[in-house]
């Protein structure tokens, strides 16, 4: 079957599935829930275990970057159907978008229930039929809705052992789960299928208390490098993304854009589109379209409207954003603190200042925003390339003045977010020109909506004043980060006196900036490690020790000694204080629970300024590990993506006009830069599983920037680390 035979498979499925889902129940217009009832009457025979996971509970960053705790819904955070033929189809919020976790959830699964991969079937961000999810982001998926569902998988194993008793005949405690079985361990050919305890009934069941999952020495599946389950879809162009999905008499639309961020439209003339056959012009208050049966017959048409805008006069630029984002940065909120800075400054011998600068960095997926929605009697129909389905269908929903139990939000998959599309722009815009058109519509961007649009992970600044003693100690670390935010600022390292200060964050407050700016891979880690490992690396050079070594000298954490040891080991690498020419750099952090180091190898081209990275080596301690190759595949995408920040991407502007809105100026890692990469996963049953997905990235610009400064001895405290950069420095340093 190929993808438009695929696609219109789905439609059809889509009709009888929207036939049978009539006289669903909802609590309310913004969180739908299907009835008991009804769901089982739309999933078909089955065994449906409900669960309840009150007290499991997700950080939730609000718009000011404050994290607080989210309780899932005791209802319906996570659930699975088991059915006649034995299956089990997995359900849940989250989406696929390249990090693995279509494989990883349906491991936890099968581990519970003992049966093997091919038996589970992954249903994911499906908004009629998955629980409510935040999103997709921050490294999360594996952490906290992990959990979850293992504990629901367990209670489906007792709900099924418990069938199975009245079945066989046999007490539960002479019970035992084998391979989609349910046996008599005294007398193993007596056994019965989940299919047949299933076949011909609807059972809902509650357990009077909660069986423990299984114990982690005792697992099979989970733990075990496995492949991919979406990965002959994708390598065969089976997989549907958003924009392969086709309806009958669907349009594309091509929507004017204004040229710069605060444009006003001053005047519209659409006198060369009266003769183009075929074309349809919508207008929405401020949202104007050309529609069409195809995209480029939609592009050649708008090209011929003729619009002016009024141009707001804005001097920010790429070169003078720093100054003005310090200047406006709201006042501070302490993040981590400890003794008294003052003491702390009263025992240093020696006071080591500098600060530290990032761009905006795009996020440059390469599926560009996509939504299609079709508007239709009694359902709103979406499929969009987005990392938050149940915030479309708000969205949608408050676009289009219905109820959001009338929107479904169908799954595809994303080819990739980073943060990117939490924004959902698209499917909004795909709604409203649906609903006045009458008629299906699809909204694809194109690369310089894509750049134009973009909510960019944000320039900032770190400024940091620290102290030696004349033992090369630290006595104090007086830290403050400039739009960035808190994440991975907090202190990991032993120093008796410091302050963590951020002001200003990715989220929120953003009137400082001339564009939208949000969470980027990693959301203000990047920064926070960039500037924090830098100058460990500029302290350990003041005081001619090894950086490592002096790394080590300020670090009791057991677990954070044990990734850097293992990593130097991995790397081969030799006590040397730095510059020692070698161009060896090194970096550690913390991800919100993930410990991750990294040591890389570099050489630099005097003539050009290119920076080539040899090797890299990382080490990462993500507690227990689902899918060891599907973590060492995460980290070997951060390093490689990371380069990309490290080395070349930032977005040049002039006000609110965006400069770079093609890969023919904003340079993204290549396959000629890939360098020799090493990624090792420790194993630590000991840690609950921590995130995977993003932690990697966060290391690549400071071991980067120590590599060049051990290579040249030229210290460049502003990312990119691009060839004028390298070059203006090294010809300063002759």
């Amino acid at each position: 079957m190929n993808r438009k035979e695929k696609s219109e498979e789905i439609h059809k499925n889509n009709i009888s599935y929207n036939e049978s889902k009539k006289n669903i129940a909802f609590k309310d217009q913004n969180l739908p829930t299907l009835s008991r009832r009804d769901f089982l009457k739309l999933s078909g025979t089955g065994l449906f275990v409900f669960f309840l996971v009150g007290g499991r509970c997700e950080p939730l960053v609000s718009l000011q970057g404050q994290t607080r705790q989210r309780e899932y819904p005791e209802d319906f955070n996570a659930y699975l159907l088991i059915g006649e033929d034995g299956r089990i189809r997995c359900f849940s919020g989250k989406v696929e978008m390249g990090q693995g976790i279509k494989t990883s959830l349906a491991q936890i699964l099968a581990e519970e229930l003992d049966v093997t991969l091919d038996m589970v079937e992954m249903i994911l961000g499906d908004t009629a039929l998955c629980p409510y999810d935040m999103g997709t982001f921050g490294s999360r998926t594996i952490k906290y809705f992990g959990p979850a569902l293992r504990q629901a998988a367990a209670e489906a194993r007792a709900a099924l052992i418990e069938l199975a008793s009245t079945e066989l005949g046999v007490p539960i405690d002479q019970l035992a789960i084998e391979n989609g079985f349910v046996y008599d361990v005294k007398r193993p050919s007596h056994r019965v299928s989940y299919g047949q305890l299933t076949k011909g009934k609807r059972i809902e069941r509650y357990l009077r208390s909660k069986p423990q999952p299984k114990p982690i020495e005792t697992h099979k599946i989970a733990g075990q490098p496995l492949p991919r389950l979406d990965a002959m879809e994708k390598v065969t162009g089976q997989a549907l993304f958003a924009g392969d999905i086709s309806l009958p008499n669907m349009v594309y639309a091509r929507i004017l854009r204004p040229p710069t961020h605060g444009a006003k439209l001053k005047s519209l003339n659409f006198d060369e589109l009266k003769n183009i056959p075929e074309i349809e012009i919508v207008q929405d208050g401020d949202l104007i379209a050309v529609l069409h049966h195809t995209f480029d017959g939609a592009s050649a048409a708008l090209k011929r409207i003729k619009a002016e805008f009024d141009v707001p006069s804005n001097e920010l630029n790429d070169e003078n954003i720093h100054n003005h984002l310090i200047k406006m940065a709201p006042p501070g909120n302490i993040i981590d603190q400890k003794g008294n800075l003052e003491e702390g400054e009263k025992i240093a011998s020696q006071i080591i200042e500098a600060t530290y600068c990032n761009p905006y960095v795009a996020h440059s997926p390469i599926e560009t925003h996509t939504a299609l929605v079709s508007i239709e009697k009694d359902e709103v129909k979406v499929w969009a390339s987005t990392q938050r389905p149940f915030g479309v269908q708000s969205e949608v929903a408050q676009a289009l003045g219905v109820p959001a139990s009338k929107v479904h939000v169908f799954p595809v998959y994303v080819g990739g977010g980073f943060g990117g599309k939490n924004s959902n722009r698209q499917a909004v815009e795909a709604a409203r020109l649906a609903q006045k058109a009458g008629k299906p519509v699809m909204v694809i961007w194109t690369r310089e909506e894509e750049f134009f649009f973009d909510t960019f992970m944000p320039a900032a600044v770190v400024k940091i004043r620290s102290g030696l003693d004349p033992k090369n100690r630290l006595t104090f670390w007086d830290y403050t980060v400039f739009w960035a935010g808190e994440r991975s600022s907090q202190i990991f390292y032993d120093i008796p006196h410091y302050r963590v200060l951020s002001r200003g964050s990715w989220s929120g407050q953003q009137s400082a900036h001339p564009f939208n700016v949000g969470p980027w891979r990693a959301p203000g880690s990047n920064t926070n490690v960039f500037a924090r490992e830098s100058h460990f690396d500029i302290l350990a050079s003041r005081s001619r020790i090894d950086p490592l070594e002096f790394r080590l000298n300020h670090l009791s954490n057991e677990r954070m000694r044990r990734v850097l040891l293992r990593l130097a080991d991995e790397f081969g690498w030799k006590p040397s204080p730095a510059p020692s020419g070698r161009g060896y750099g090194l970096s550690c952090a913390d991800y919100l629970g993930t410990y991750v180091a990294l040591m890389v190898e570099i050489d630099v081209d005097a003539q050009t300024g290119v920076i080539k990275v040899k090797r890299m080596v990382c080490v990462q301690d993500m507690g227990e590990v689902i899918n060891p190759e599907g973590a060492k595949e995460q980290i070997e995408g951060c390093l490689m993506m990371g380069l990309g920040y490290a080395l070349t991407e930032e977005i040049h502007f002039k006000g609110g006009k965006i400069l770079d809105l093609n890969f023919d100026r904003y340079e993204i890692p290549r396959f000629s830069w890939l360098p020799e990469i090493k990624a090792i996963v420790l194993d630590n049953k000991e840690v609950p599983a921590q995130g995977g997905g993003e932690p990697a990235i966060i290391n690549v610009g400071a071991a980067v920037a120590n590599a060049l400064f051990d290579k040249t001895g030229i210290r460049l405290n502003r990312l990119p680390l691009n060839r004028k950069g390298v070059l203006q420095a090294l010809k300063e340093k002759k």
